[in-house]
């Protein structure tokens, strides 16, 4: 869906899904870009990551969140760009982190996400580290490979499993 339409559909407003929501509000630093990673329970029980590029949320569908070990991989597939201010208003929708994150490359992150490769690390309240989305296959069905890269933050915490987000809980 185009961001266009996706404006038509919706009305305006702020929600918490989006970066400058109420949950990330506190996070973000001037001129940092925002990440969402939300939680949908309709359409298939799936993960949203959502990225600030280039002035929208660049999203991606993840089945089981991100991953927080670099051994276990994701095939996620692209969704459509939504605004800044997603006015989705979705009862399904639950915000599992958000945050801040910083572009690991020497290109813009627009270039990499038009290259098919996009490096990044996140800074949220749970899900921090260094992330890697690389596109698999271009089209309709455009799919991309998540994979953790491995950094201080990959190695598995003490904290119990009941202490982590929906998106950690999962056994290797």
């Amino acid at each position: 869906m185009s961001l266009s339409v996706h404006r038509r559909k919706h009305r305006s407003g702020r929600s918490p899904e989006s970066p400058d929501g109420p949950r990330a509000g506190r996070r973000r630093r001037r001129g940092e870009p925002g990440f969402v990673i939300a939680h949908r329970a309709a359409g298939g029980d799936h993960y949203d990551l959502r990225l600030e590029i280039d002035g929208v949320l660049v999203s991606w569908a993840i089945p089981k969140g991100p991953s927080p070990t670099p051994e276990l991989k994701r095939i996620v597939r692209r969704g459509g760009d939504r605004p800044l201010q997603h006015p989705d208003g979705d009862d399904d929708v639950m915000v599992v982190d958000s945050g801040t994150y910083t572009n690991a490359t020497r290109h813009a992150m627009g270039e990499c996400l038009r290259r098919g490769h996009v490096s990044f690390h996140l800074r949220g309240e749970r899900v921090r580290g260094c992330y890697a989305l690389t596109r698999v296959r271009e089209g309709e069905h455009e799919t991309w490979l998540l994979l953790r890269r491995k950094d201080p933050e990959s190695v598995p915490s003490e904290r119990p499993p009941d202490e982590h987000p929906d998106a950690h809980n999962e056994q290797p």
